[in-house]
């Protein structure tokens, strides 16, 4: 996998070709002394459970297994964008969110290798039964958390974000 700074050959601020390698986060122009961090972009996933403590889990349009969630907007909370991105895909309205904790991940993008900071939070909803798969979600279902494959889940950090939600349940 290359390093995301390798495909931008020109700085953003003067245009020179004279962008080079500063440290393994940023890049330097020799020309204008900009700097540019490549810093991860912020992502949100929604934990949301039923009474019976089943697991709320979508299948992209890829086919593989994720939780709800996606990236946080300009001027938005990570709490805004959870409440938001849960809309827009389940058409849940979440009532209250918990930050449980975070995991670094890669998201590949428009065939860039975009780094992001996957923030957990556990969300209730007003209610569970109006679930409808929507956006880039194609399914939306609960699921036992003993029936969970993690392997299932086509991010990294969402396989091991699952393993840690049911070892954490489990105690």
């Amino acid at each position: 996998m290359s390093h995301p700074l390798e495909l931008f050959r020109f700085c953003p601020v003067c245009g020179s070709n004279k962008f080079i390698e500063n440290n393994n986060q940023s890049k330097r122009c020799e020309t204008c002394g900009f700097i540019d961090y490549i810093n991860p972009k912020a992502a949100v996933v929604a934990v949301i459970t039923n009474t019976k403590g089943d697991i709320l889990v979508c299948r992209r349009a890829k086919g593989t297994l994720d939780m709800p969630g996606g990236f946080t907007d300009l001027n938005e909370t990570a709490e805004e964008a959870v409440i938001r991105e849960v809309k827009e895909e389940t058409g849940l309205t979440v009532t209250a969110t918990r930050y449980l904790f975070s995991l670094p991940n890669t998201y590949k993008y428009s065939g860039l290798n975009v780094p992001t900071m996957d923030l957990f939070f556990e969300c209730d909803v007003l209610e569970t039964s109006g679930i409808t798969a929507q956006d880039d979600v194609a399914e939306a279902w609960f699921i036992p958390q003993n029936e969970i494959d993690p392997s299932q889940f086509g991010l990294t950090s969402i396989q091991k974000g699952i393993q840690r939600i049911i070892k954490d349940k489990e105690k």
